[in-house]
């Protein structure tokens, strides 16, 4: 045994013997040269991490195909180009001082003047020109859901990790700079309409029209005028026995009716204080169909994909869809105080309303058959309840990431909102200013003017006869632009279209239509 053994080593050790150093050789000079391929492949990625070619990416993203338009692969690949440049740009600008995905985010949002506003303190990982209040919105607002908790847990939010800030400014809040925005000069007046004998509270522009305008009175009268040169008032609308825009008090406090255009504008429906809803046909200027009802109707908003909808909300505390075409109830819903204001989603999935006592609601809303769910309401914790006299949705900002949702209450409080869609409607609070408490209802609106760029931009009437822009992003000196022409409080606004002109209205009767001054980036909205 011991010698097999020793003859098993020998054998072992023999071969090792002889060849050891012809691999200790080989094998240093394989290490060494693995080594230097090692380097030389470090330094070439590192020189392709410099030289990184968004070209390759719009080419892997946008392939050609044997049916494809050349035309239209340059031009999606160009797109493509510029965008992945412009993210390796703005990650190589962001200085990542220990913060997290939040801060990256609000920053890659910033407006364009960010660098040149004064800074404020943010915490880390949640950074950004969102300021943060003295009082939690928590505090502010207490929101009930009708939505399970496991479609909350299910979705994610991340907006909701957001600060807001809100801030109180008066109507004559003095301009931040000498002069206005540059997106909001106006040359002057474009035309006036003074034939209406009554105060004129409520008006808008058709759906998709720069010229078609109506407003309605407190005579119950509703004018129908074009803008365009020259200017002229096409139909007066008669019938309503009360104020189509009248004042009905509710909790000894004023709230506006209202009407809309159908999406084709073809025809127009009028709430009224006779407790009736009217539609009118614009070609021929005449009452077709009559809706009665038990209450007063305030707020009335046909539906944006479905028209043969027609949604009212009244003094009853409902909201009532009715059949377009037959007049007949569809579908109604009961909230918790009568609803003074609406505004539909560009889906038509939802309804936005606000009631007297200053509660926003959102509601699910089935674009075939017309059913109503409520999904969640939004109380002011505040002792005092004013009416909600503007809702208005928007789809799109920059600044929130997605739709928001713009409110107006009697006390002069604004409110901005960001919308969860997938959550059923879900609102939480970005930011509000207070202005001074109207004696009036006053409606405000967004201004769609390059908002996208800079900030949240709204437009107000007041009560001292001014119409008033303002700036919600910003926590002081709120005030951008102001216009001066009314002798009487300002009820209404509305801009056209094709953003160019913006109508206000009097308690005097006076329509004022305004002119934007044309800007250096208005080439590019289009």
């Amino acid at each position: 045994m011991h010698r097999s053994l020793n003859k098993m080593a020998e054998q072992v050790e023999e071969p090792v013997d002889n060849n050891s150093n012809d691999k200790v050789n080989n094998g240093s000079t394989e290490s060494n040269r693995n080594w230097n391929n090692n380097n030389n492949n470090d330094e070439e990625n590192k020189d392709k991490k410099k030289n990184v070619d968004p070209e390759l990416f719009s080419c892997l993203l946008q392939p050609v195909t044997s049916d494809s338009d050349p035309d239209y692969i340059g031009i999606r690949r160009l797109l493509l180009y510029r965008k992945a440049e412009s993210g390796v740009r703005r990650r190589l600008d962001w200085r990542c001082n220990g913060k997290g995905y939040a801060s990256y985010r609000n920053y890659i949002r910033r407006p364009r003047n960010w660098d040149g506003l004064p800074s404020h303190q943010s915490t880390p990982g949640n950074s950004g020109r969102w300021l943060q209040s003295t009082t939690p919105p928590s505090h502010l607002f207490e929101v009930d859901s009708w939505t399970s908790s496991r479609d909350l847990r299910s979705t994610n939010l991340p907006s909701t990790h957001r600060t807001s800030f809100s801030s109180t400014a008066s109507d004559n809040d003095s301009l931040r700079r000498q002069g206005a925005e540059p997106a909001y000069s106006f040359v002057g007046m474009h035309c006036i309409f003074d034939q209406c004998k009554a105060a004129v509270t409520v008006l808008k522009f058709g759906h998709m029209s720069s010229d078609l305008l109506a407003y309605g009175a407190s005579d119950g009268t509703l004018t129908v005028c074009l803008v365009s040169d020259p200017p002229s008032v096409i139909k007066k609308l008669e019938g309503h026995s009360k104020d189509v825009t009248g004042q009905v008090k509710i909790n000894d406090r004023k709230v506006l009716p209202d009407f809309d255009f159908s999406s084709n504008n073809q025809y127009i429906a009028s709430a009224s204080m006779d407790k009736t809803v009217r539609v009118w046909e614009l070609s021929k200027g005449i009452c077709i169909r009559v809706i009665y009802g038990v209450s007063s109707q305030l707020c009335i908003r046909f539906h944006p994909v479905n028209n043969n909808f027609l949604s009212v909300g009244n003094a009853n505390r409902e909201i009532t869809v009715f059949n377009f075409s037959t007049g007949r109830i569809i579908n109604k819903l009961v909230f918790d105080d009568k609803v003074t204001s609406m505004d539909h989603d560009h889906t038509g999935h939802l309804i936005f309303c606000g009631d007297a006592q200053g509660c926003v609601y959102s509601t699910s809303m089935d674009s075939h058959t017309g059913a109503l769910s409520r999904s969640h309401r939004y109380r002011s914790s505040g002792k005092s309840k004013y009416p909600v006299t503007t809702v208005q949705y928007r789809s799109f900002s920059l600044l929130a990431g997605g739709p928001v949702l713009l409110t107006c209450t009697q006390d002069g409080s604004l409110s901005f909102y960001s919308v969860a869609l997938e959550i059923k409607g879900y609102l939480t609070l970005r930011c509000s200013l207070k202005l001074a408490p109207r004696v009036h209802s006053i409606r405000a609106s967004f201004c769609p003017l390059l908002s996208l760029e800079k900030g949240e931009y709204i437009v107000a009437g007041s009560e001292d006869s001014n119409v008033y822009f303002y700036d919600l992003t910003r926590p002081k000196h709120t005030c951008v632009n102001k216009l001066q022409g009314h002798r009487f409080p300002v009820g209404d606004v509305a801009w056209n279209h094709g953003e160019n002109l913006l109508a206000t209205s009097d308690l005097y009767g006076i329509v004022i239509v305004w002119k934007r001054e044309k800007t250096s980036q208005d080439k590019y909205k289009r």
